[in-house]
């Protein structure tokens, strides 16, 4: 009897862990707005395109269904940290420290900055997913730089259109608004672009290590179907 494949692999544990962590930078990030060159940003710039950058590789590797559980434990982990922060920040400050005030502009995050990056994330991630494995599907291990990209246009514009409006719509000028929108879609994807060489190795190393890659054919893409997930069995691979 041959030996059984492990459950979760150490690449694709690793690629979970540092996905988490992107998300919960890029929230505290978030709370920082720039301007460079000219346009207007948020410091979450920095560090949330590698979420995008990270769920292509899972779902070119891993397939649909395990980045799909990676994006939820990510929103889980995510929620749970902003959930601490909120608390901490309801203690009552001791009476030598005096950095309430910036500690609760970090993490006394209003409600609805809260749900807008949570619905924001789900959509645009999942969205990212569901479009790189449906292109995968339609032409094979052929053309991940042209799907890599597209799925991260969709993904970041509907994070985008779903995010600002509902989390800073009024804090940033409603005129700014489409702007900062649009130089958010953009500028992530020529972030994209940028890392795509870094990506491609990442890529091929992930596929020579589990010995192949998942093709997704005839699995469900219901959002919700967080545990149903598989490892790579000879049947998948290619």
């Amino acid at each position: 009897m041959s030996e059984k494949r492990p459950a979760v692999s150490l690449p694709l544990l690793v690629l979970a862990v540092l996905f988490a962590v992107c998300l919960v930078a890029a929230n505290l990030l978030e709370t920082k707005q720039a301007c460079i060159f000219g346009v207007n940003l948020t410091a979450g710039l920095i560090v949330f395109p590698v979420s995008y950058i990270i769920g292509d590789c899972l779902t070119e590797v891993y397939g649909f269904r395990a980045a799909r559980l990676v994006i939820w434990l990510g929103f889980l982990m995510n929620a749970f940290f902003v959930a601490a922060g909120l608390v901490a920040d309801l203690l009552p400050p001791a009476d030598y420290w005096h950095g309430q005030e910036a500690f609760h502009d970090m993490f006394g995050l209003a409600p609805r900055i809260v749900a807008g990056s949570f619905v924001a994330f789900l959509a645009g991630s999942l969205l990212n997913a569901y479009v790189m494995s449906r292109m995968k599907r339609s032409a094979g291990e052929r053309g991940f730089s042209l799907r890599a990209i597209l799925s991260t246009v969709a993904g970041e514009s509907v994070d985008s259109l779903v995010f600002f409006p509902v989390a800073l719509g009024g804090v940033i000028p409603w005129t700014e608004l489409p702007g900062v929108m649009l130089a958010q879609v953009v500028i992530k994807t020529l972030y994209e672009v940028a890392a795509l060489p870094v990506t491609l190795r990442v890529v091929r190393r992930l596929k020579r290590w589990e010995g192949g890659e998942a093709i997704d054919r005839g699995i469900s893409y219901n959002p919700f179907r967080i545990f149903e997930i598989q490892t790579l069995h000879d049947d998948e691979r290619r």
